[in-house]
């Protein structure tokens, strides 16, 4: 679900925040090199080795052991010239370790400069290519949230009626963006919002939900019926999937009105496979809106064959509906356990959209400790005309 790493959260106006569901990951590589005191080890090893020599007796010979102070260097160092430092400094050290024991052999003490002179080696070109790898990541990220500005663009925290929060997780290893997919447009006919998932991961799932996306920032403004833009989609899909594919996409799509009429409304749901929406009010357990009969999901029948039932169902001033992926459902503890949306949502549905998924997204973690399996996303509206 959630991941790692990989973590970034939209609310309002697009400002990215630590507490999103995908939150930046940490550098890859030594954690000990992050540590404002980690340089300072290979010189206390260095200072450990030489003293505990000179305190032994002569015949006991250590020295052999002061080549892992080069290679410590390189473990906890950001540059390349830190080992060759502490290697250099090492070899004279064995010195001091030779003229100790007075009876050592020649050749041992050339042994232990040519182990020191290898791991000093062998840590400058271990630095320098952690450092490439370094760069290629934060280049990579750095793609990665472009793509996801342009894919995923982050919605306002007020569009016509609504107050909109926006959490999303990808699961890939240092991606941002994954086959979870999400919008929200204003139009003549009010708010509308999508959610989906793309089945499968990695760039093939990000193409695909290009496509969707695409496909419902054109039908959202032309299409009065929200079941007749679902099949503007399904149309687009069917022409951008490679013939015998088994790609497919679960969705939902809700329709929140402008404004009220009398002081009623109702919103309009239609769902192809995907989790019901949970319509959120206020001293009432969430309310899951299933659709009026089941729909597969998009890719599964021909095009034509897609016309999916529209719900409708009333929605009162400060009502919210909570849009999500499996990512966030499939979430399992240590034990296996699935995680408890509804429940859950039961004990945290009060506060600020941008409030109420942040909370959301801590229970999660939670619950599984911290690893997400599958990408996440979670489109909170709140009805506010």
């Amino acid at each position: 679900m959630y991941t790692i790493s990989q973590q970034h959260r939209h609310l309002g106006g697009g400002l990215p925040t630590g507490a999103g569901l995908a939150r930046r990951a940490p550098t890859d590589g030594v954690v000990l090199s992050r540590q404002a005191w980690a340089p300072f080890l290979p010189w206390a090893l260095l200072v450990v080795l030489v003293s505990v020599d000179v305190a032994l007796p002569a015949w006991v010979v250590i020295a052999p052991a002061l080549a892992a102070v080069p290679a410590l260097a390189a473990a906890v160092g950001r540059r390349a010239s830190y080992p060759v430092e502490l290697g250099v400094v090492t070899a004279a050290a064995s010195f001091i370790d030779a003229s100790h024991n007075d009876g050592i052999f020649v050749v041992g003490h050339l042994a232990t400069l040519d182990a020191i002179a290898l791991t000093t080696i062998i840590g400058c070109a271990t630095v320098w290519a952690r450092a490439r790898q370094e760069r290629e990541l934060a280049q990579v990220r750095v793609t990665a949230e472009v793509a996801q500005q342009v894919l995923l663009r982050p919605p306002p925290q007020r569009l016509g009626p609504a107050r909109i929060a926006v959490d999303y997780s990808a699961a890939a290893a240092c991606a941002r963006i994954g086959g979870d997919l999400y919008d929200v447009a204003l139009t003549r006919w009010g708010v509308r919002a999508l959610i989906g998932d793309v089945r499968g991961k990695g760039l093939p799932a990000v193409s695909t939900a290009s496509v969707v996306l695409g496909a419902f920032r054109e039908a959202a403004y032309d299409e009065r019926c929200p079941s007749a833009l679902v099949r503007r989609i399904a149309f687009s899909l069917d022409r951008s999937l490679p013939p015998d594919t088994e790609e497919f996409v679960t969705l939902a799509v809700l329709c929140l009105p402008s404004s009220p009429n009398d002081g009623s409304a109702d919103l309009q749901v239609v769902n192809c496979g995907h989790p019901a929406p949970l319509l959120l009010r206020a001293g009432q357990a969430p309310e899951a809106l299933d659709p009026p009969e089941p729909v597969p999901p998009l890719g599964v029948l021909s095009p034509e064959d897609v016309r999916p039932p529209v719900l409708h169902h009333p929605v009162r001033r400060g009502d919210a509906v909570l849009l999500y992926t499996d990512g966030i459902t499939e979430a399992r503890d240590a034990a296996r356990r699935f995680y408890g949306l509804r429940q859950r949502l039961a004990a945290l549905q009060t506060g600020a959209p941008d409030q109420l998924l942040a909370r959301l997204h801590a229970d999660v973690r939670a619950h599984t400790g911290g690893s997400l399996d599958d990408d996440a996303a979670a489109l909170l509206l709140r009805y506010e005309p």
